[in-house]
């Protein structure tokens, strides 16, 4: 059983076998700063393996407190005889990967529906029950009509717009009763994305500048793990309830309606090449709107690649090799993000603003919808 003077004794040790190690291995710190990360690392596991062996210590009946308040035969004769629990479990550890694969594919979602692809189709078919457009028999014509027949199975534009308010605090409608909109995600997420490409310039900097590129960055692992433990904590509680369930109907719906778009009677109408030119005629035409759709585009597939990586548990290592290894999984994709993201004037990088208020678009969303 732990006790409160072994605990004692154990951390005072471990923290003077910390100093002689420094101070004889002083020469090689010096000439190579990754030996205290290093080292830094295995005293971490030696307290780590030490927290786990007394968690699995069964506790007595009474979980100490006896001979604590001096009770019975077990009574305590000093404060250092009493036993002293053990670390709780992590908290940033307990995050379901599914909930926030989840919510990356409804951000996902969101992006795509942003550029038209749901509202394309469904102008076509206003005109192909119209018989306005040259459409009789094809493939386009066929998808068109099964497409009309599942519309009352399947999750209407409300409820993907109110799913999109409560999990992301995007669009303008109210989510559902008793639901709150997470309007602090785009903030979390562009500042996460901030510091993840702020880590990697000074690393770059560092890089030209110094002799030894080996040596560890400017920049600092933790702000980064910390901005990200923020987002993921935060679609943690955004990712319960149906999302799960929505997402997989939404993705089969955008891949049908890519289908329907992609068919050769459907491209003719326009003069086409593909599904995308397809969305954006449409959209211009008949929404008189610039969708922008190559940049809603990579910010979709970059954004989603993002929370995916959140998703794993990388951002959990401690050990400033491994994180940054695994970190750069995600370094091209933040630049990019930031880049379209400017664009469209969603976001800004570091030197110039953290972030645009979501708030500042309300407007422009809403005569979206309204259309």
């Amino acid at each position: 059983m732990a006790t409160t003077g072994k605990n004692r004794d154990f951390y005072d040790s471990l923290g003077a076998f910390h100093e002689k190690l420094v101070e004889e291995l002083a020469p090689q710190l010096i000439e190579n700063p990754r030996l205290a990360d290093a080292l830094t690392e295995q005293l971490e596991k030696i307290r780590e393996e030490t927290d786990a062996a007394n968690l699995n210590i069964e506790p007595p009946p009474d979980g100490g407190l006896s001979e604590l308040i001096g009770i019975g035969p077990n009574a305590a004769k000093k404060i250092s005889s009493t036993r002293l629990p053990a670390d709780v479990e992590n908290y940033d550890e307990k995050v379901s990967s599914e909930r926030v694969l989840a919510i990356a594919d409804l951000y996902y979602l969101y992006q795509l529906e942003m550029t038209g692809v749901f509202r394309a189709v469904k102008k076509l078919q206003q005109l192909f029950r119209a018989g306005t457009v040259r459409l009789s028999s094809g493939d386009g014509a066929y998808g068109l009509y099964r497409f009309d027949r599942r519309g009352r199975l399947r999750y209407t534009q409300r409820d993907r717009y109110q799913a999109y308010r409560r999990s992301l605090g995007y669009t303008t409608i109210p989510p559902v009763k008793g639901a709150k909109p997470n309007t602090q995600f785009h903030g979390l997420f562009s500042h996460f994305i901030n510091t993840v490409a702020q880590y990697w310039r000074d690393k770059r900097v560092s890089d030209v500048i110094r002799e030894r590129a080996y040596d560890p960055s400017f920049g600092s692992v933790a702000i980064v793990r910390r901005a990200g433990l923020d987002l993921r904590n935060n679609l943690k509680w955004a990712s319960y309830g149906h999302i799960n369930v929505l997402r997989v109907e939404v993705m089969q719906l955008l891949d049908e309606c890519f289908r329907i778009l992609n068919a050769e009677d459907i491209k003719r109408l326009f003069g086409a090449e593909n599904a995308w030119d397809v969305i954006e005629e449409v959209m211009l035409r008949y929404y008189n709107q610039d969708v922008q759709a190559s940049q809603r585009y990579r910010i979709a597939t970059t954004g989603r690649n993002i929370l995916r990586w959140l998703a794993i548990e990388h951002i959990l290592k401690s050990s400033q090799a491994q994180f940054e290894a695994l970190l750069q999984e995600i370094a091209n994709d933040v630049e990019e993000w930031l880049t379209s993201a400017e664009t469209l004037g969603i976001a800004y990088r570091s030197q110039k603003k953290h972030v645009i208020p979501i708030e500042n678009r309300r407007r422009r969303m809403k005569r979206i919808q309204q259309v």
